[in-house]
């Protein structure tokens, strides 16, 4: 772990933020202050939040453009995570965390926060962080197994609504999502086989309905008929193990695609599209013969959040209400 040191800036406007901070009143009576508490509920119950926030962390990246387009300042970010369509890459008094892989969790510490968002890929650190920055609330609202992904996906921006004082906007986020997913629903043919795939590094992998990382959940959401079942599929981020000669046999009517390396852009990614209609073995696959494939937006593999989706699903209903032209 990377010490504070590296960020003697962010620790003297923590330091003038605890000055400030002794100076006002705390808890509902905070009129000096202009702030109080509300109480929402998040996955692990009820947690209370200073309203308005003075000093936000985010490290969940489903939240990352839902805070940026409602223009809501951060002092610490999981910026590493951004994609560049994010407008907070551009700000350089956001202090960087870092990534999952190696954060800075002691940045957390000075940025000294009144509300942390926390999930996605630092679930894992949550008790770290509580145990960081005690009087700090750490709201996780990733969207919880068993529950219907696409009103999860509400959920979270509902909360965030209340807590930053946003909730028509909240309101609309969702009203949006639901739009395009009837438009995709009313264009569907459930004749039609669906197969959801995975582009990354040149290789295709499967992604399974339900499980299957940021696609799988689709199926549930439309009703989709999938093409092919793999036996113990998993949520691998990368996808899991098909080949071409599987799909071909397979002969879905559409192809829906995840190109995990376009946020990534490395020398060793290809372009999902080059690899799908440049495969011999998938030349005469209907999907890729008619023109039915559908990939999700180009940030997404950093950017799963209720916009990503809604633009898909729209992008998605888009296609099928062509097809039926």
């Amino acid at each position: 772990m990377r010490g504070i040191g590296r960020y003697p800036a962010v620790a003297l406007l923590a330091a003038s933020a605890l000055v400030l901070g002794a100076c006002s009143s705390s808890g509902t009576d905070s009129s000096a202050s202009g702030s109080e508490t509300i109480e929402v509920e998040d996955n692990f119950g009820t947690q209370t939040v200073t309203v308005p926030p003075t000093s936000v962390v985010a490290t969940d990246n489903r939240t990352f453009e839902t805070l940026d387009s409602w223009g809501i300042p951060l002092t610490a970010a999981a910026v590493a995570l951004m994609p560049d369509t994010i407008g907070y890459v551009n700000d350089d008094s956001i202090v960087d965390i870092g990534n999952h892989n190696e954060p800075d969790l002691e940045a957390i510490v000075a940025a000294d926060p009144d509300l942390v968002i926390n999930g996605q890929r630092f679930q894992q650190y949550r008790s770290d962080i509580v145990s960081l920055v005690p009087d700090a609330a750490v709201v996780e609202l990733d969207p919880r197994e068993g529950e219907p992904f696409d009103q999860e996906l509400k959920r979270q921006v509902t909360v965030l609504g209340q807590i930053f004082d946003r909730e028509s906007e909240a309101t609309e986020l969702g009203d949006n999502l639901d739009e395009q997913i009837e438009r995709a629903r009313a264009a569907y043919d459930p004749s039609q086989t669906v197969l959801a795939i995975n582009v990354s590094g040149g290789e295709i992998g499967y992604l399974a309905p339900g499980v299957g990382r940021t696609l799988g959940p689709v199926y549930d959401i439309l009703d989709l008929t999938p093409a092919v079942q793999v036996d113990g599929a998993t949520e691998d981020h990368q996808g899991d193990d098909i080949s071409v000669e599987a799909i071909a046999a397979s002969n879905p009517d559409w192809i829906l695609v995840l190109d995990r390396d376009a946020p990534l852009a490395g020398e060793d990614s290809a372009p999902a599209a080059e690899v799908i209609t440049g495969s011999q073995a998938l030349a005469n696959v209907t999907a890729v013969r008619e023109g039915n494939i559908v990939y999700l937006p180009a940030d997404t593999y950093t950017n799963e959040g209720i916009q990503t989706y809604t633009e898909f699903f729209g992008s998605f209903a888009d296609a099928l209400e062509g097809s039926q032209a």
